[in-house]
């Protein structure tokens, strides 16, 4: 793996390869926290151990989660166009701010979430991933990732944060776009950005039962920026995480037969099932970051005030401290690592369970002979400092009758509207070398200076 001085870079094809092979060559080499180069050679310490990685973070006093108390950064030797922008630009949001402003951002996005109907959440799952296997179900094969995994989260996110039915297809496509970082990265930044811009404008006219219209109503009394900058993170966050989760789990599944026979024997169920992904394989191998509040000691580690710490979820997974197995199931057990831990643990965790077991449970029953068409060992991933991103999942299948639309267009009691989803473009890793364009964090922070 590349090293500098000795240590490790968490970038660059050898590590985004074999990202778990990295974990534990570290681990042997320093134990549960260990020192680290991340983009540009910044220095940063890895926290590989399930333990530190609760201490972390657990413990805002000691590890904040404002960025804007990095020493790297106050001291200037941050580029201003590290790719690491989105994750250490300071924005008034609720995962990057600590105690009082942070208790009142996150309660609110937390009580507006909990106010979903869980029976509704899964309706709509299933109304959308029948759509979606309804446009492969005659073909006999597809990609699971651009065809299901993929759009799936997005369509279902859409309806959840109140954003019109029509856009739902486009913000799949832009939130993708996004995230890759290719040419037309501002276009589809743009697109998301005026569309939740709208979306907050209607609301405070016209409220409903969503998202948008519960944050602006909150007793917190968010202003429409903060409305705004949480929609986003919300939808954003959860079409990623959720997109990983649904690619993962069926890769598992198409992979390996131990899994399949005990799902299919009814020896496991699929929140098991995804349980166990969520041990073995996690959406998010690597959360940036926390910063030191001060000198302190972790894992061994004598850590300075102003550190960047990174939370290593996927290496906590499998600690051999807590799992001296990393083959044996974790069945019924709900301490990994996948959504963090602490004031800063995703607020959306269950309606991302929800999304994924309700659309896998419809992909498996309306398909259930889904074969892998290629040999595993040819399924590729794009890489990158926080993920791993499958980037096709070919199967095929016995080819099946599409059933006739609802009559007349009606919709059955509690389902939304139907959406007719366009077919979507091939996507391409961004190339090596590819300069990445500044995303939408670089305009918002000249609406709130650093010091703000």
């Amino acid at each position: 793996m590349g090293a500098v001085g000795g240590l490790h870079r968490l970038h660059g094809p050898e590590a985004e390869a074999d990202p778990m092979g990295l974990y534990e060559k570290l681990r042997a080499e320093h134990g549960a926290v260990a020192p680290v180069l991340v983009s540009g050679d910044l220095p940063a310490w890895l926290v590989l151990g399930h333990r530190e990685n609760l201490d972390v973070a657990r413990t805002p006093s000691r590890f904040a989660r404002d960025p804007r108390g990095w020493r790297d950064m106050k001291e200037g030797r941050v580029p201003a166009d590290t790719p690491l922008g989105p994750m250490v630009a300071w924005v008034p949001v609720c995962n990057f701010t600590d105690g009082p402003t942070h208790e009142r951002l996150r309660g609110a996005v937390v009580e507006s979430l909990e106010r979903f109907d869980k029976r509704g959440i899964r309706r709509y799952v299933t109304r959308f991933a029948n759509q979606l296997v309804d446009r492969i179900a005659a073909d006999g094969h597809a990609d699971l990732v651009s065809a299901f995994s993929d759009q799936l989260p997005m369509l279902v996110m859409t309806q959840l944060v109140g954003a019109p039915d029509e856009h739902g297809p486009r913000l799949v496509k832009a939130a993708r776009d996004m995230l890759q970082g290719t040419e037309t990265a501002l276009q589809s930044d743009r697109y998301v950005t005026v569309t939740l811009e709208q979306l907050v404008r209607d609301r405070k006219v016209q409220p409903s039962r969503d998202l948008a219209s519960w944050l602006l109503e909150h007793p917190a009394r968010l202003t429409d920026t903060e409305v705004l900058m949480h929609l986003r993170v919300v939808l954003i966050a959860a079409y990623e995480t959720t997109a990983n989760l649904i690619a993962n789990t069926l890769r598992t599944v198409l992979t390996d037969q131990r899994f399949r026979a005990s799902l299919s024997g009814g020896h496991m169920t699929l929140p098991d099932a995804l349980e166990q992904v969520l041990w073995d394989d996690p959406p998010i191998n690597t959360i940036i970051g926390r910063w030191a509040t001060g000198d302190t000691l972790l894992g061994g580690k004598q850590i300075k005030a102003g550190d960047m710490l990174l939370l290593g979820l996927a290496a906590g997974n499998v600690d051999p401290q807590i799992r001296p197995d990393p083959d044996t199931s974790v069945r019924g057990n709900r301490s990994h690592l996948a959504f963090s831990s602490g004031p800063h643990e995703c607020p959306g965790q269950d309606i991302g369970r929800a999304i994924a077991d309700t659309g896998i449970e419809v992909l498996l029953d309306r398909l259930p002979d889904l074969q892998l068409a290629v040999d595993a060992s040819r399924l590729q991933w794009r890489g990158t400092l926080m993920s791993r991103h499958l980037l096709a999942l070919p199967v095929r299948f016995s080819p099946r009758v599409v059933p006739e639309a609802h009559p007349h267009g009606e919709q059955p009691a509690g389902h939304p509207p139907h959406v007719v989803i366009p077919p979507q473009p091939t996507v391409r890793p961004t190339p090596a070398g590819t300069r990445r364009r500044p995303g939408w964090w670089r305009r918002l922070l000249a609406r709130f200076p650093s010091g703000a």
